[in-house]
């Protein structure tokens, strides 16, 4: 372990006796001092947007401009301004890289967002996933909170109201990458990631229209991908909600569950606000946090430590879903931020022990100590790899909204 580490190990023992202030102090600290500043030094591009594909010494790689990219990073800068300080310089720079998303990447012919444009703003790849319009409208949502520009929240329903269109039809057809979808099934990410933009939206603005929308849409994911007999939420079903062919309708990706589950504990927040019930079968909350629990422990690689992208529900190798045993940032930083809502809310040692293990980890296999952020793609035995995981960047969201969300939880 890095003796860096020190200070987050000395503040997750304070937690344990009762004391949330050092650990505040570190995450604060981490966020502003180690994450943030490789993205300002290496990542702005004067020409418009932010530099994702880069290298963890922050090396250029390529001048494209993933839109999925650049919308996660104007909601992570928007927030900064919102809620972390109010610091111009955090606006200004949510305001740039949005900019240049206004200006290239909204394609009339399909009512939603390209997904790759070149430096000068050329689109190289048109509507290829429904996931950019829905991190489209998180961003614009958030920058809108900002801004109170029209103009944002007008874009970011237009992009929602086509969404809702695009829905109606089988789930199959709607474009997906980087994830394909097999002929005939139905995915998990769309109805989680939409009931959460759909609930973000919602509150934002006081629709109730986007709120049913999430309701409907959370009640999708426990009806048709959560499996009692099996206890577990696997990727893919059948367009009609029953049992899709292993090896894809056995795979279980756990890092997108526990993100799930802290997104339907949000949900059901906006639900309330707002006065509304959530729709049979949503589970009440402590069904979701022993759900969160639950796929936690599935993904936990008992040999190595750390969580497995996927796993298959019955042991089946290969599992259905590339790079299984591959040990990313991502899955971890969504672990850190639900474990630690979790055990806000219960108190539950379960929650606090999952916490502090996946902290553990990170602080010696993900933190990078000389080059700043954290290295984001690491083999089974947490050995650097260099392969494309979904897309080739290095992408400014997953680490930092963790960082503002457990600060937020811990009433900093």
């Amino acid at each position: 372990m890095n003796p860096a580490a020190a200070p987050c190990l000395d503040a997750l023992a304070a937690l344990r006796r009762g004391t949330t202030g050092p650990l505040a102090a570190w995450l604060h600290a981490h966020l502003f001092d180690h994450v943030l500043p490789f993205w300002t030094r290496h990542a702005i591009d004067d020409r418009g947007g932010l530099h994702t594909c880069l290298n963890d010494r922050g090396e250029i790689l390529s001048t494209d401009k993933w839109l999925w990219s650049q919308w996660r990073a104007v909601w992570v800068f928007s927030r900064l301004y919102n809620r972390h300080g109010r610091n111009p310089a955090h606006l200004r720079l949510a305001q740039h890289i949005a900019d240049f998303c206004l200006r290239h990447g909204w394609l009339d012919s399909a009512d939603g967002w390209a997904l790759l444009v070149a430096q000068d703003g050329k689109v190289l790849r048109g509507y290829e996933s429904i996931y950019v319009d829905a991190f489209a409208v998180y961003g614009l949502t958030e920058l809108y909170l900002a801004t109170r520009d029209p103009a944002h929240r007008d874009l970011a329903c237009r992009t929602a109201d086509a969404v809702l269109e695009k829905l109606r039809q089988p789930y199959d057809r709607i474009p997906h990458f980087p994830y394909p979808i097999p002929p005939g099934a139905k995915p998990h990410g769309i109805p989680m990631l939409w009931s959460f933009t759909f609930a973000e939206l919602g509150a934002a603005l006081g629709d109730e229209r986007y709120l049913r929308a999430a309701a409907q849409l959370s009640a999708d994911i426990f009806r048709d991908h959560y499996r009692p007999d099996r206890d577990a939420l696997f990727e893919f079903v059948r367009l009609n909600g029953t049992n899709f062919p292993a090896p894809q309708g056995t795979a279980i990706n756990p890092g997108h569950v526990i993100e799930d589950q802290w997104f339907q504990l949000h949900v059901l927040d906006h639900l309330a606000d707002a006065g509304l019930s959530p729709v049979a079968p949503t589970p009440p909350r402590e069904e979701i946090y022993r759900l969160l629990h639950r796929h936690f422990e599935l993904g936990w690689d008992r040999t190595h430590g750390g969580l497995l992208l996927a796993v298959d529900a019955d042991d089946r190798s290969p599992v259905g879903w590339a790079f299984a045993d591959t040990k990313l940032w991502w899955p971890h930083t969504e672990a850190l931020y639900g474990t630690l809502l979790a055990w806000h809310h219960t108190r539950r040692p379960e929650f606090l022990d999952d916490y502090e293990r996946t902290w553990r980890v990170c602080l010696e296999h993900f933190v990078d100590w000389a080059n700043g952020e954290w290295r984001q793609k690491l083999n089974r035995t947490f050995a650097p790899i260099t392969d494309t995981v979904a897309l080739p960047v290095k992408d400014p969201f997953h680490l930092p909204r963790s960082l503002m969300f457990q600060l937020e939880l811990l009433g900093q």
